[in-house]
């Protein structure tokens, strides 16, 4: 076995992780009131910046999965988590709809399809063995972002502001996500971690 050959369980623990933190988008409507008391834009003004993101999650995604045929998937994570950490991090500084839907729906939707595309593609590399075991594992981790990012959300706006809450979790998702981009790899085609001696 290579020393340098990753545990594959390490890597599935990373992509679940990183999953978490873009699917934290999907805690939006914490922030649907908080933006309305403290700027005044309404509740249907303050959506359309998640609207902005899930869109451009959508060809982000498709790009994503392009540039790392060429580059695998670790400078596309590296790029994410600076996109959607720095998005999400800027929203906060948002003091109008142009700049919120500029930085959260724009860049930080790019960040969000080019992280997203990273962890279903790379660990169905590294399992094909449990494809659907694998391929289930990365989904729940999204979807489990918004579970998790709700309350903790809720209590940093309750305590620090809506608008240092987005600094926060901006941060947060950026450490989360670029540390897991470190152990994203392509796996060797002659590997074949499934087997005992792995």
């Amino acid at each position: 076995m290579k020393t340098d050959t990753p545990n594959r369980s390490i890597l599935a623990v990373a992509g679940v992780l990183m999953q978490m933190a873009l699917g934290a988008v999907y805690a939006w409507s914490v922030f649907r009131i908080p933006l309305n008391r403290t700027y005044g834009w309404s509740v249907s003004q303050v959506t359309v910046a998640f609207e902005l993101a899930i869109l451009v999650l959508g060809f982000a995604a498709f790009a994503g999965g392009l540039w790392m045929r060429h580059t695998g998937p670790r400078p596309v994570a590296v790029v994410a988590a600076v996109l959607y950490g720095l998005g999400t991090a800027l929203a906060g500084t948002s003091h109008s709809l142009t700049m919120l839907y500029l930085t959260y729906g724009v860049i930080g939707g790019a960040g969000l399809g080019l992280g997203y595309i990273v962890p279903v593609a790379t660990l169905v590399r590294w399992f094909p063995d449990k494809r659907g075991m694998i391929t289930g594992m990365a989904v729940a981790g999204f979807g489990a972002g918004a579970l998790i990012t709700a309350p903790i959300a809720q209590r940093l706006i309750a305590a620090v502001g809506v608008s240092r809450t987005f600094m926060i979790l901006g941060i947060a998702y950026f450490v989360i996500i670029m540390l897991a981009a470190t152990v994203m790899k392509i796996r060797p085609r002659d590997m074949r971690p499934w087997l005992p001696r792995y």
